[in-house]
C-alpha cells in the first residue's frame, strides 16, 4: 500500500448539502427490529437510561441488542462539546441523576450481563466532569453483579484536576479512550480534545492500575494517509495501549463532516496486520468495528492473549 488517503468509492459525489459518498455495498446492517432489541428498548426507558448505541446512531444496533447487549451512556444525552463526527446532542446538560447508578445495576443484572460497557457525554460542566458518576456505576455494578467484568469508554477530563486518578483506581477490568483520529485532523474533527493530552491519559491508567486492560480506537475515511494510521499505531504502543479498534466513518447527519473515502477491506487487513505486528495484544479492524461491538468477546480473547505473552 501507498502513503496516500484510502481509496475512494468511485460512486462519490460532493454536493453543497454536504452529503457523503454512497455506502459500498461490505457496509450492510439491519434495524433494530428484534423482540430482544424491543427488551432492551423497553428497559432502558423504564430505569431512564440511555446508550450510546441510540445516541450516537451506532450502525451495529440491531446485532448488539438482538444479542441483548447495550453500551450505557451515563450522565445524560446532551454533551457539553461539539466534534464534527459525533451524532450525540450538544448544549447545555441538565442534572446528574443520582439514581442512575442504581437503575443501571438494576439493569446490569437483569439483562444478565458477563461484561458491561459504561461510556458517558463530556460533561465539562461539572468539577470532575463526572468521574464520581462513573466510580458509583461501577461500585454498585459490583455490589449487584459481581462476576460481571466492567469495561469504561472515558472522555479525556480535560482540566479535572484528580478525575482520571479516580476513575482508574476505581478498577475497571478495561479503560478505554479513544483517540479518533490522527493529529493532523483534530482541529477540524474534535477541536475540544488534545491528541498528545489524550495518549497521556492511557499511559496514565497504566501507572495507575497497571493490572487494567487499556483500549483506545480511530476512525478511518476522514481523510487520513496510511502513514498517519501507523504513527498513531506506534504512539499508542509507546503508551502502553493492549487493544486497539479501527472502524469506519459513517456520517451520521448532513450536519456532520463528510465520509471522504470507504476504506476497502483488504486495507483493514492490511491495518490489521500492521497492528498485531506493533505488539497490541487485540487488534479489532473491519467497515463495521465500533469501541463497544462484541467487547464482551473481545475481552476474553484479551485475558487469553495476556496470559500467552506472560507464559511465553
Amino acid at each position: 500500500m501507498t502513503d496516500k488517503p484510502a481509496l475512494r468509492h468511485p460512486e462519490k459525489a460532493r454536493k453543497p448539502d454536504n452529503p457523503s459518498p454512497r455506502k459500498p455495498d461490505w457496509i450492510r446492517v439491519k434495524a433494530p427490529t428484534s423482540a430482544e432489541a424491543a427488551d432492551v428498548r423497553r428497559l432502558m426507558r423504564e430505569k431512564n437510561l440511555h446508550t450510546v448505541c441510540e445516541e450516537a446512531a451506532c450502525p451495529n444496533i440491531g446485532e448488539c441488542w438482538k444479542h441483548r447487549h447495550a453500551t450505557f451512556m451515563i450522565l445524560g444525552d446532551t454533551c457539553t462539546r461539539a466534534c464534527a463526527f459525533c451524532n450525540v446532542r450538544t448544549g447545555k446538560p441538565g442534572p446528574v441523576d443520582l439514581l442512575e447508578p442504581d437503575n443501571l445495576a438494576d439493569s446490569v443484572r437483569s439483562m444478565g450481563l458477563k461484561h458491561v460497557v459504561i461510556t458517558s457525554v463530556d460533561r465539562d460542566d461539572l468539577d470532575d466532569g463526572g468521574a464520581f458518576q462513573f466510580v458509583a456505576c461501577i461500585e454498585r455494578i459490583r455490589a449487584a453483579s459481581p462476576e460481571c467484568t466492567i469495561e469504561v469508554l472515558t472522555p479525556d477530563f480535560r482540566d479535572k484536576a484528580g478525575a482520571l486518578d479516580r476513575v482508574a483506581r476505581a478498577r475497571p477490568d478495561v479503560f478505554n479512550h479513544n483517540l479518533e483520529t490522527v493529529p493532523r485532523l483534530y482541529p477540524s474533527i474534535r477541536p475540544g480534545a488534545r491528541y498528545f493530552e489524550s495518549l497521556r491519559l492511557l499511559q496514565r491508567v497504566k501507572d495507575i492500575e497497571p493490572q487494567s486492560f487499556t483500549k483506545s480506537g480511530i476512525m478511518v475515511g476522514l481523510g487520513e494517509t496510511r502513514a498517519e494510521v501507523l504513527q498513531v499505531m506506534d504512539d499508542m504502543r509507546s503508551a502502553g495501549i493492549d487493544f486497539i479498534t479501527i472502524g469506519q466513518y459513517l456520517q451520521p447527519t448532513l450536519k456532520h463532516v463528510a465520509v471522504d473515502c470507504f476504506v476497502t477491506p483488504d486495507e483493514f487487513e492490511d491495518y490489521k496486520s500492521m497492528a498485531r505486528a506493533k505488539g497490541f495484544l487485540m487488534v479489532s479492524a473491519s467497515p463495521l468495528t465500533r469501541s463497544s461491538h462484541h467487547a464482551d468477546r473481545d475481552f476474553d480473547e484479551l485475558r487469553k492473549a495476556r496470559a500467552a505473552r506472560d507464559a511465553g
